[in-house]
C-alpha cells in the first residue's frame, strides 16, 4: 500500500472510521475514497455493487457498522444483526468481485463468549454461548471475520480481521439512547455538575449541541429536567449537600459498577489498524507455525487492545474526578451489567511490534476537553 493507493474507508465519519482517515491522512495516504450514509446505502447490494464498480478501490477499511451501548444493543436486536450482516456482506464480497489488493475488517471482542478465558485469547472464539445483551452484534462480526477466513481460502483474497476491544475517542457518540458506557458516563456526569451548580446556559448550550429525545436546550426547562431525570440525573431532597447555592444531584447508571472492562483511545486503534495493513497478510496466518493443521484453518483475526482493566465503579470514580462533580453516583442493580470481565489478549499484536500508547486517565481528559469544544 503506498502513498497514492486509491483506499476506500467504509464507515469514515464515525468513531472508527474517522480515527482511521485521520491517521492514514497524517501517514500522507491522500488518495481516500469517502462516503457518507446519504452518499452510499451500505445496506443497499446494487448500490455498493455499482460504487466498487466505478470507483476500483485497490484497498478497503471495512469500519462501517451499527453500533451501540448495551441498551441499543438489547433493544434493536434485529436491525443490529440485519443491518451489520448486510453491510459486511455486500463489502466484502463486492471487495472479492473487484478484486481487491486487502481488506481490513473490523469486529468488536464481544465476539468472545460470555465466560471466555480471561485475558480473552484468539483461540477462545466459539468455544461457548455469548452474552445475552449484545448476541446479535456479535454473531454479525463471527460471521463478517469467519466470511473473510472462508473467501481467503477459497479464492486466494487477502481480507483481515482485527477485533478492537472497547473504544473511545475523538468523534464519539454522546446520545444518551445509544451511546456506549464511557461517553455516556461522560455526558451524564458533566450535566450532573452543572444541574448541581445550577448552571442552566451550560445544559441549555448542551442540549442544543445534542439533542435527546428531540429534546434541545430551547426546550422548557421542565422538559429538560423530566429527561434528565429518565436518565438518572435528578435533584435528590434526600440527598444532603453541602456546598451553598448548589442543588442535590444524583446520578443513576446502570448494574452493580462491578464488572470489568479494557478501553482503548481509538486513534491508538487507528494506528493499529494501519500498521496491520502495512505489514500482516492473509498468507502470513497461514505460514505461521500456530497453524500446524493447513486442514483447519481458524482463528485467523488479531486482537487489538491494551490488556488493561478497571471496574465500572472505577471508571466512574475516575470520570468523575475529571469532571469534578461533587455530587453522589448511585448504581441501578435491577438493570443488567453485561459480561463481568471482557479483557482481551493482544500479545499476537505485540509480537508483531505494536503497542498503545495513550493510558486511560489521559485518554478521559483528553476525551472531556474536546467534549467541551463548541
Amino acid at each position: 500500500m503506498d502513498k497514492l493507493s486509491k483506499i476506500y474507508v467504509a464507515g469514515h465519519l464515525g468513531l472508527v472510521g474517522s480515527a482511521i482517515t485521520k491517521k492514514l491522512k497524517s501517514k500522507g495516504y491522500s488518495n481516500l475514497v469517502l462516503r457518507s450514509k446519504d452518499e452510499l446505502n451500505l445496506l443497499d447490494q446494487n448500490a455498493v455493487n455499482e460504487f466498487f464498480g466505478k470507483e476500483k478501490p485497490e484497498y478497503v477499511i471495512l469500519a462501517a457498522a451499527k453500533v451501540g451501548g448495551i441498551i441499543a444493543n438489547n433493544t434493536y436486536r434485529g436491525q443490529f444483526i440485519y443491518e451489520n450482516l448486510q453491510i459486511q456482506n455486500n463489502i466484502i464480497h463486492q471487495s472479492y468481485i473487484h478484486r481487491v489488493k486487502k481488506l481490513l475488517f473490523l469486529g468488536s471482542t464481544c465476539i468472545y463468549p460470555k465466560n471466555a478465558p480471561q485475558p480473552m485469547p484468539e483461540t477462545s472464539l466459539l468455544t461457548d454461548t455469548l452474552e445475552y445483551t449484545n448476541e446479535p452484534y456479535a454473531i454479525a462480526k463471527i460471521a463478517g471475520l469467519k466470511m473473510c477466513e472462508a473467501y481467503n481460502l477459497q479464492y486466494g483474497t487477502n481480507f483481515i480481521s482485527v477485533m478492537p476491544t472497547n473504544l473511545y475517542g475523538p468523534n464519539d457518540n454522546f446520545n444518551l439512547e445509544t451511546s456506549h458506557v464511557l461517553p455516556a458516563m461522560i455526558r451524564k456526569i458533566h450535566l450532573a455538575k452543572c444541574l448541581k451548580e445550577k448552571n442552566w446556559d451550560a445544559i441549555r448550550d448542551d442540549f442544543n449541541k445534542r439533542p435527546v429525545e428531540n429534546i434541545n436546550g430551547s426546550a422548557p426547562m421542565e422538559n429538560i429536567l423530566t429527561v434528565l431525570d429518565k436518565y438518572g440525573i435528578r435533584i435528590d431532597p434526600d440527598v444532603l449537600t453541602h456546598s451553598p447555592g448548589t442543588l442535590n444531584v444524583t446520578v443513576t447508571l446502570w448494574g452493580t459498577g462491578s464488572p470489568f472492562r479494557e478501553f482503548l483511545w481509538s486513534e491508538d486503534m487507528a494506528d493499529a489498524c494501519v500498521f496491520l495493513m502495512l505489514n500482516r497478510d492473509f498468507k502470513d496466518v497461514i505460514n505461521s507455525v500456530e497453524y500446524t493443521n493447513k486442514n483447519e484453518i481458524v482463528n485467523t483475526h488479531i486482537n487489538i487492545g491494551t490488556g488493561v482493566e478497571i471496574s465500572i465503579k472505577s471508571l466512574a470514580d475516575t470520570i468523575q474526578r475529571e469532571i469534578g462533580f461533587d455530587g453522589i453516583i448511585k448504581w441501578d442493580n435491577t438493570k443488567p451489567d453485561g459480561t463481568m470481565r471482557k479483557l482481551t489478549d493482544p500479545s499476537k499484536l505485540h509480537q508483531l511490534g505494536w503497542h498503545h500508547k495513550i493510558e486511560l486517565d489521559e485518554g478521559i481528559s483528553l476525551m472531556y476537553s474536546a467534549y467541551l469544544k463548541p
